[in-house]
């Protein structure tokens, strides 16, 4: 099993898809890394052998930030825009859509699921 960023990616999958497993690079990302690193796209991961696969290590280290580095850097960013008090910190803290979203119907991800109000009853007239 190949161990990338600290993330065993798929043996059985090709090596653009296999890279997608690790956080923060998506598939455009991966296939940059496998042209850069000149790596046939049809390749499986496991049909690399270990020069490929630090040619691939060494371009991800050296090139973009992922996995842990960049869990922390989003959460520092998230918790100086809360810090700051600014529109975007308290759209965060009170776990509400950032950028505009309307929240009447929807935003249903990021509210959580509804919840009925309790104990509210129709009144009869009598």
């Amino acid at each position: 099993m190949a161990r990338i960023s600290g993330v065993n990616i798929p043996t059985n999958k090709r090596v653009h898809i296999a890279l997608t497993y690790i956080y923060g690079i998506g598939l455009k990302t991966a296939t940059d890394i496998c042209s850069k690193s000149s790596i046939d796209l049809s390749k499986r991961v496991s049909e690399l052998n270990d020069d490929e696969l630090n040619k691939i290590r060494d371009h991800i280290d050296n090139s973009y930030s992922v996995e842990g580095d960049l869990r922390r850097k989003i959460s520092m960013d998230i918790k100086r825009l809360n810090d700051l008090g600014c529109y975007r910190g308290l759209r965060h803290r009170k776990k509400l859509p950032v950028r505009g979203q309307r929240t009447h119907t929807n935003a249903r991800t990021r509210k959580g699921k509804a919840v009925a109000i309790a104990g509210k009853k129709k009144v009869t007239k009598g």
